[in-house]
C-alpha cells in the first residue's frame, strides 16, 4: 500500500518540555512564536506568489525542521519500551508500492558495505548471527497515522558498525534494498542504541513480508526509515536521500 500524506503524528514531547533545549540551540524566538510564511520568505528569500516559490519555502521548512530535530535528539533517550504480552497480532504488512506484495530473498544474498568503512567484506545471515543480539519490543508508528507493536531481536547498528571499522564521524549512513527501496538516516540516529539490524521478528527468523532477511530497525523514527529486506549499507559524508525523502518526506523524521 502506497503510504499517504497525512498529518504528522502528534510530537512525544511538549513545547514546554524542549524549550529549555531550543534555548541552548539559539533558535527559541524562532520557535516560541513559530514561523509564519511572511516570516520564512524573509529567511529563505523566497517569492511566495509564485508556486516554486511556495514550493522552495516549504523545503526550506523541512529543512529546518530536520535541523531542530537533528538539534533535539538525544542518544540517551530511548523509545518506550513495552512487555511481550502488547505486541500487536496480526502485525500490519505495509509496502511501499501497490504491485510488491512479498520478495524472497535473491539466491546468494549478502548484506554488502560500502562507503567509509575499513572492512568491506559482505555479511551472511550466520556471520551476522555470532555478533552480540538486542531484543526490543517497541512501537512502530507510520506516517499514515497508525501504529502498532512489534517485537524484533538482532544486532545493535553501533555494534556492527564498530565491527566493520566505520568512520562514525561521518554524517550519514544509507540502506538500499533489493526491491528497489532506499532510505539513511544520520550517525547519531545509526549509534542509538535501539537502532538493530533486524534478523527476528517474535523470535523467529523474518519472514519475507517483515523484512528477511535483515531490516533495519528503528523506534526512534517514523516507520518508513525502517527499512525491510536490506541488500546494502554505506557510510558517507555525502548526503543520500531516499525514495520517500526525495518525493518531500521530512528527512529526519523523528516519531
Amino acid at each position: 500500500m502506497t503510504p499517504l500524506r497525512l498529518p504528522r503524528a502528534k510530537p512525544a514531547v511538549t513545547l514546554d518540555e524542549i524549550r529549555p533545549e531550543l534555548a541552548r540551540i539559539g533558535r527559541r524566538h524562532a520557535l516560541h512564536r513559530g514561523l509564519s510564511l511572511g516570516g520564512l520568505a524573509l529567511l529563505t528569500g523566497c517569492d511566495l506568489s509564485t508556486h516554486s516559490g511556495v514550493d522552495a519555502a516549504l523545503w526550506a521548512m523541512l529543512r529546518f525542521d530536520d535541523w531542530v530535530q537533528a538539534a533535539l535528539f538525544s542518544r540517551t533517550r530511548l523509545a518506550q519500551t513495552y512487555p511481550a504480552s502488547a505486541v500487536t497480532r496480526p502485525f500490519r504488512f505495509n509496502a511501499y508500492y501497490a504491485e510488491w506484495q512479498v520478495r524472497e530473498t535473491p539466491p546468494g544474498w549478502q548484506l554488502a558495505v560500502g562507503g567509509r568503512v575499513a572492512d568491506k567484506t559482505p555479511w551472511s545471515v550466520d556471520r551476522l548471527r555470532q555478533l552480540p543480539q538486542a531484543a526490543q519490543v517497541t512501537r512502530h508508528i507510520c506516517i499514515e497515522g497508525w501504529s502498532q507493536i512489534g517485537q524484533w531481536s538482532g544486532v545493535p547498528l553501533h555494534v556492527f558498525l564498530r565491527r566493520v571499522g566505520a568512520d562514525l564521524r561521518a554524517r550519514y549512513v544509507s540502506f538500499a534494498c533489493f526491491d528497489g527501496y532506499s532510505t539513511s538516516i544520520d550517525m547519531p540516529s545509526a549509534l542509538h542504541p535501539q537502532t538493530i539490524l533486524a534478523l527476528d521478528f517474535v523470535g523467529r527468523p523474518l519472514a519475507p513480508e517483515w523484512g528477511a532477511p535483515v531490516r533495519l530497525r528503528i523506534p526512534t523514527k517514523l516507520g518508513f526509515k525502517s527499512a525491510k529486506n536490506l541488500q546494502a549499507i554505506t557510510v558517507t559524508d555525502t548526503y543520500p536521500g531516499g525514495y520517500w525523502e526525495n518525493q518531500g518526506y521530512d528527512w529526519f523524521s523523528g516519531s
